[in-house]
């Protein structure tokens, strides 16, 4: 009978390590859900179209809300979640600010996918504690950094010919004070440069602005564009206008 000693030693050890790595996991996993700054993300529905390859009908011709997320974060609380009762009072201003670009007879998805998947972690700030604060709050920086009229006041408009991403950045830092970041889809075959998409301003938990990014952080790091959206590279990139749909 000696022999179970040992098995049963076997079994302790196993368990231990199995409650270790448990424990492991579950730090690791709500290490996910802490994040430093605010991303208020801004993208230009032209290129949204463009970029899902989706014929859109008559996009805006005004940069629109992609949405504000905590960097390094994601569906923090799964058991909250969406009700348009109530941001009803937000509705206008949200459709005219936050639209679904992609699918405009149904915004209603859009916002139940960034009030789960970002507002739930930005609910960690008191003044984001809610639907009603965390959309209304959005709305309320997004009016704040008036990015259509700044661009409009730095002479950048849409047009056929091509900026520099780095004076772009640069016009930018000089009105906000903080260096933005900006995402470009890559050119397609057949295309001569990279096109410009979103443009991102980053907040404090505080809601102050701040630098997107953090001395020898990577360009890239913070923020996710979408499917085909990368860091703009230094260098030529189209604004592309919106082309007036056929009757």
């Amino acid at each position: 009978m000696r022999p179970a000693a040992p098995h049963s030693l076997l079994l302790s050890s196993l368990c231990l390590a199995l409650c270790c790595l448990g424990g492991a996991r579950g730090s690791r996993r709500s290490g996910n859900h802490e994040w430093k700054k605010l991303i208020m993300v801004h993208h230009w529905p032209v290129t949204v179209c463009k970029e899902v390859e989706n014929d859109c009908r008559d996009p805006p011709d005004y940069w629109t809300i992609h949405g504000l997320w905590p960097d390094k974060a994601e569906e923090c609380n799964g058991s909250w979640p969406f009700n348009l009762e109530e941001i009803k009072d937000l509705l206008p201003k949200m459709k005219m600010y936050w639209p679904d670009v992609i699918h405009p007879l149904n915004h209603s998805h859009f916002w139940k996918h960034e009030w789960e998947k970002h507002g739930t972690c930005a609910a960690q700030v008191d003044a984001l504690n809610s639907q009603k604060k965390y959309f209304g709050g959005s709305l309320d920086l997004y009016q704040g950094l008036a990015l259509n009229s700044m661009l409009q006041k730095l002479g950048i408009k849409p047009s056929i010919n091509y900026y520099q991403i780095s004076d772009i950045k640069d016009a930018l830092a000089g009105i906000y004070g903080v260096i933005p970041k900006v995402q470009c889809l890559p050119p397609k075959q057949g295309e001569e440069v990279q096109t410009i998409g979103q443009i991102e301003l980053c907040f404090t938990k505080e809601l102050r602005l701040r630098n997107c990014t953090e001395p020898g952080e990577p360009g890239g790091a913070g923020g996710a564009g979408g499917p085909g959206l990368e860091v703009c590279e230094d260098g030529p990139a189209f604004y592309p206008p919106p082309q007036q749909t056929a009757p």
